[in-house]
């Protein structure tokens, strides 16, 4: 009973999600349409062929008992097996080209969008937060520079360029797209398209280390004019309102030697710009809601809320949390 535990756990925990196989449902593309048709329907495919296996191996099995009990004897070699065996090959060859067929054509639509990109975004991947950097060739200081959120226009395709910084990650957002893995040293391209506003699921998908299942992103797909307004505004500096002196003074001691807020001193390649951090819904590469009590809790207990994190533990005292808090919550 006790060997058998792990595998009754396992069987009664597939029941959590909604419904089995919950990610292939709510597709926000056709990219996404097209890997769900193909996920459920070899999955039907492998049902029937599971079902059918068992119903064959029943059937042996009981034909084999009842010549047994007739002829008094020990279940003995049945004459016949390989005429079973052409059977069984004749019928299972034509599945298997089929479904083949079918993976090439799914493939070969997902290979190239229907026009030709006309935004691209750069993700970077590190342990375990993305960098998502919005590219203008022409204007090098209209780059955004955002972390944990990618925002899409609906109804274009978008070309995404996928690196890392550290070891092999995947990108993978199962509503709008395939996955693509990023590899050191190198650039793999994919392209995503949301056909319709709303917010979507992004993970990684590649096992990177001890917090790889909290390495989530979301992506918000935006009106093509309400993308435009957050562009524009993601190009400003976000101290709009005035910065406090003493939260600023605190942040560009404490912070600044790995973080870049825009309109400060604050420069820092390693961590996460945070110049418009206030107006992300997540923190900790979407493991918790951007509130300030999480944000606060994230800034007195980082090992504590994300064992392993890059991030150091900073030595700051209640009054100066609340401080950075109320500051970063202003950077919108």
């Amino acid at each position: 009973m006790r060997r058998g535990a792990p595998v009754i756990a396992a069987v009664l925990l597939t029941g959590c999600a909604a419904t089995p196989l919950g990610y292939l449902e709510g597709s926000g593309s056709r990219s996404a349409t097209i890997l769900q048709s193909l996920g459920w329907g070899f999955t039907a495919i492998s049902c029937v062929v599971v079902i059918v296996i068992a119903g064959l191996i029943g059937v042996g099995i009981w034909r084999g008992r009842v010549r047994a009990a007739a002829e008094a004897s020990d279940v003995g070699r049945e004459a016949g097996g390989v005429k079973a065996i052409y059977w069984g090959v004749g019928l299972s060859i034509p599945v298997l080209i089929g479904m083949a067929v079918w993976t090439f054509l799914s493939v070969q639509a997902l290979a190239v969008p229907s026009s030709s990109p006309t935004l691209a975004v750069s993700i970077i991947g590190h342990r375990w937060w993305w960098e998502i950097r919005y590219q203008s060739p022409l204007y090098p200081a209209d780059i955004v520079t955002t972390a944990n959120e990618l925002v899409i226009p609906t109804g274009v395709p978008v070309r995404v360029d996928l690196g890392s910084a550290d070891v092999i990650h995947d990108f993978w957002v199962p509503k709008l797209g395939p996955k693509m893995d990023m590899v050191p040293g190198r650039t793999n391209h994919t392209w995503l398209q949301a056909d319709r506003e709303g917010t979507y699921r992004g993970q990684c998908a590649e096992f990177c280390g001890l917090q790889h299942g909290h390495m989530g992103f979301v992506v918000h797909a935006l009106s093509p004019k309400a993308f435009d307004v957050w562009v524009t505004r993601q190009r400003q500096p976000a101290l709009v309102a005035g910065p406090s002196p003493a939260a600023l003074s605190l942040f560009e001691v404490k912070c600044a030697a790995c973080h870049t807020v825009r309109g400060t001193t604050a420069a820092g390649i390693y961590g996460p710009d945070l110049t418009h951090v206030g107006g992300r819904t997540t923190l900790a590469a979407a493991m918790t809601p951007n509130t300030p009590d999480n944000l606060n809790r994230w800034l007195g207990d980082t090992q504590g809320v994300k064992p392993g994190a890059e991030m150091p533990q900073i030595d700051l005292s209640r009054v100066q949390r609340g401080q950075l808090v109320n500051w970063l919550e202003t950077l919108k």
